[in-house]
């Protein structure tokens, strides 16, 4: 019995020599069994980073959606502002031109009061 434990051993390791090579290490064997699992593991990867891409191009156009209408509300705020500053520079000017008109009133009064003193005085 003994010698055939050795005999089984020898061959073993003989075989054993043999799968290992120059290298010493012993080369996987593919029997390509499992290979269905390991695509749907890679497309299972794949999908989720095509998901994970159309969340954030989901979100990127959310967000550039409210900024749109930010930029609208701004721009709509903007104009109804310069409306208001062209309203107050319209008032603006046409306060000064009704106080430009008082002056000259009032100096066309003054005038007036003064040529009268000088005509009476003189008469």
């Amino acid at each position: 019995m003994a010698t055939q434990n050795s005999a089984g051993s020898a061959s073993f390791s003989a075989s054993r020599s043999r799968s290992r090579g120059s290298t010493g290490a012993i080369e996987p064997r593919t029997c390509g069994f499992f290979k269905w699992a390991d695509e749907v593991d890679t497309v299972n990867e794949l999908q989720f980073l095509v998901f994970e891409r159309d969340t954030i191009i989901s979100e990127l156009e959310y967000e550039k959606e409210l900024l749109e209408a930010d930029v609208k509300k701004l721009r709509k705020k903007g104009e109804e502002l310069q409306d208001k500053v062209n309203e107050l520079a319209m008032e603006n000017t046409m306060k000064w031109e009704i106080a430009e008109f008082a002056r000259a009133d009032r100096k066309f009064v003054m005038l007036l009061c003064l040529s009268w003193v000088f005509f009476l005085s003189c008469s």
